[in-house]
């Protein structure tokens, strides 16, 4: 008898634990979207980044904490995904970072790499590494 009690009782603060224990945000698990722009700053690009790590870094981008590493650069993947609409180009989100300077064989404009984009990979962003040195972010986003 007091076997059944104690698995009951143990059992019942499991329960207990599971329903006081506070949810997960929404931001902390899974992938964050951030909009970003480039040398005209009316084109946007959507990133998606899934390190927690890196959705920090970009935050404090955002609020202005961060004021050294704030240039998007990642490797492209030639296919476009439904979070950045109007583009057919994506940033691999295992790739994406951020940085301060970076070489110039990395640097293009969100617009021409779309026009250029059978060129990409080759003399034109070798290895698809793509890093426009004019690049910010602008806000969050959710996707759509």
């Amino acid at each position: 008898m007091t076997r059944i009690l104690t698995k009951i009782t143990a059992a019942l603060a499991a329960v207990m634990m599971l329903t006081l224990t506070p949810g997960v945000p929404a931001h902390a698990a899974g992938a964050a979207y951030f909009r970003m722009t480039d040398t005209d700053g009316r084109s946007r690009f959507i990133i998606k980044l899934t390190d927690e790590a890196k959705i920090a870094h970009a935050r404090r981008i955002l609020s202005g904490e961060e004021r050294d590493r704030i240039h998007v650069h990642g490797r492209i993947i030639k296919r476009p995904v439904p979070y950045n609409p109007g583009w057919s180009y994506h940033l691999n989100p295992d790739t994406i970072g951020f940085f301060e300077v970076a070489i110039e064989v990395c640097d293009s404009s969100m617009q021409y790499l779309e026009d250029h984009l059978d060129e990409a990979g080759g003399a034109f962003l070798p290895g698809g590494h793509w890093c426009p040195w004019s690049s910010r972010l602008v806000d969050e986003v959710r996707p759509s």
